[in-house]
């Protein structure tokens, strides 16, 4: 349900394609995260990638919600998904669940939006929101996300590896970014000897292919154990009464083993 806070935050990235929920995330949930992303780049022995896009200096651990209960709590947290509904729609879907960490002496990211894939004319409504969580404060020096307000109503996407004038979307720790997709954004150069950790939460609508592939990623008997909401979300709904049934059944029964057809958009004509 909107609230007028989340109309807050819906106004403002209409406007200027990104808000910025403070005091979002719960600070013990803040530090479970951190303790165990530490844990999973320990055991799952992460290293930097190669590339200018994922960083030199940055380590990236993808495919989260296999990880453990703890990471179930962040795609539904009610800071958050409410606001996502509202500019996609409750029938969005997670399209992946990744941590960015990043080092000192990393370089900025290229700037980029984060629909650039989708070949649709621009500007267009919104298929793609995500957000990004400070699991520590996200400041200029640190490599806090660089933005440029308003692009998500340009009628193209930026130049890959073109330098362009942003600013820094600097927040406090237990705090969100939520954008557009379309908006002109990319990860800021650390300049400091401490990590800037946070995590990427990113949503798309429920008619477009999820940048990762939540139904092979994540083992079914897995699944299972999530509520109702996250089996949507990760992919097992049925999107307007018609996309991703399976002979008239939603994913999600057949999933958890329920019989009966799954109410189709024809039936309320």
């Amino acid at each position: 349900m909107e609230t007028a806070r989340a109309r807050q935050h819906l106004d403002r990235i209409q406007r200027d394609g990104y808000t910025i929920v403070e005091h979002a995330i719960e600070p013990d949930l803040v530090d479970a995260l951190i303790d165990d992303l530490s844990r999973l780049e320990r055991e799952l022995d992460v290293e930097p990638a190669t590339n200018d896009f994922e960083g030199a200096q940055t380590l990236r651990v993808y495919n989260l919600l296999v990880h453990g209960e703890l990471w179930q709590r962040v795609p539904v947290h009610e800071s958050v998904l409410p606001i996502v509904d509202g500019v996609l729609d409750p029938g969005c879907l997670i399209s992946s669940l990744s941590s960015v960490n990043i080092g000192p002496g990393e370089t900025a990211q290229p700037i980029h939006a984060d629909d650039m894939l989708i070949p649709i004319p621009k500007p267009h409504p919104p298929t793609v929101c995500n957000s990004m969580w400070a699991l520590t404060d996200f400041t200029e020096e640190n490599g806090a996300t660089r933005i440029i307000p308003g692009t998500h109503t340009y009628d193209h996407s930026p130049n890959y590896g073109q330098h362009y004038d942003s600013i820094a979307a600097e927040m406090p720790k237990g705090a969100v970014l939520i954008w557009h997709g379309s908006l002109w954004h990319g990860g800021g150069a650390n300049q400091t000897d401490q990590r800037r950790i946070g995590i990427a939460m990113n949503y798309c609508a429920g008619y477009i292919r999820q940048q990762e592939n939540q139904q092979l990623g994540i083992p079914p008997a897995l699944v299972r154990t999530f509520s109702p909401r996250l089996q949507e979300l990760v992919g097992y709904g049925v999107y307007s009464g018609l996309i991703g049934h399976i002979d008239k059944k939603s994913p999600m029964q057949l999933l958890n083993e329920q019989g009966g057809a799954h109410s189709m958009v024809w039936d309320a004509v």
